[in-house]
């Protein structure tokens, strides 16, 4: 098992304008954050647009991804659902595929307790032999895993981590604290971007990122500097990132992220309904930040 520190970009899923995945674009951007210092790829996550991806999509995605990886960094393939049995499956097939990780989104719309939450995600970690990585993103999902029951889940030999996606630094705190009880087999990843340097500070020991898809080497680096306690360098330098921050998450997310990839000339302008290209209000202040970060 590769190990899974820094910088993890939830990479886009580029796709052409009909509605085709762009299998050339991806392959490009698969080099692009290799040579950028990015440390693992998670593909088809929330960014990779997996609810518009049918099942077959999905997996070809994850299998191309892992193909042109080839073992260089970790691919960590997006397998979640509301559906126990599909997680099952997903997670079996990526498997197969030769992913390194899965990660597991919590159960969104039917809105399990946490006895649910519990028995989902050990339904999956007994029927799959791969590393899984719970996902925790209450502001899309209306369910929330509580630190108490992650405590239980980490003790699962399959179990290996959490992105925690709540910009709460007590929650990150908690999450940590059942790292180091837990050994060094358990391992948090923040899932907010302005946040989480401040994560890292705390003790989390990554970040799955958005931002990463925009500015790869800035997200590593930051990484880097504070595992290296460089910390006035990395708050330099997450300091302005700030404004970037902000901006991809002015619509849904990968709304501003494949607009601004897009604009640096990366991949196509597409993206599936429902969602739809960022709206033209937004246009000039993206397009000032991108040029302001030299990234045009």
């Amino acid at each position: 098992m590769q190990a899974l520190h820094g910088s993890l970009v939830a990479l886009v899923t580029p796709m052409s304008p009909n509605g085709d995945v762009d299998y050339a674009s991806l392959e490009k951007l698969i080099e692009w954050h290799i040579a950028n210092g990015t440390n693992g790829i998670v593909s088809v996550g929330t960014t990779g647009e997996s609810s518009t991806l049918n099942p077959v999509e999905h997996l070809d995605v994850i299998d191309f991804t892992v193909r042109h990886v080839n073992k260089r960094i970790p691919v960590i393939a997006g397998t979640g659902s509301n559906s126990t049995q599909e997680a099952i499956e997903l997670t079996d097939e990526s498997k197969k595929l030769g992913a390194d990780y899965a990660l597991l989104v919590t159960p969104y719309y039917n809105k399990p307790n946490q006895r649910g939450l519990i028995s989902h995600y050990e339904a999956i970690a007994n029927a799959v032999d791969i590393p899984q990585i719970l996902y925790n993103v209450p502001s899309r999902t209306a369910c929330d895993l509580l630190p108490s029951s992650v405590k239980v889940l980490c003790e699962h030999r399959n179990i290996v981590g959490i992105k925690e996606a709540l910009d709460n630094m007590d929650r990150i705190k908690e999450l940590v604290e059942i790292s180091n009880q837990a050994g060094s087999n358990f391992l948090i990843y923040s899932g907010d971007d302005p946040t989480f340097m401040e994560s890292l500070v705390l003790g989390a020991h990554g970040v799955i990122s958005v931002a990463a898809n925009i500015v790869p080497k800035s997200v590593s680096d930051i990484c880097s500097m504070v595992r290296a306690n460089k910390l006035s360098d990395a708050k330099e330098l997450n300091f302005n990132n700030n404004e970037l921050f902000r901006l991809l998450f002015i619509e849904s997310n990968p709304i501003p992220a494949k607009w601004m990839l897009y604009k640096m000339g990366l991949i196509q302008n597409a993206i599936r309904l429902p969602l739809v290209e960022l709206d033209g209000t937004y246009h000039d202040d993206v397009m000032s930040e991108i040029k302001q970060l030299g990234l045009l």
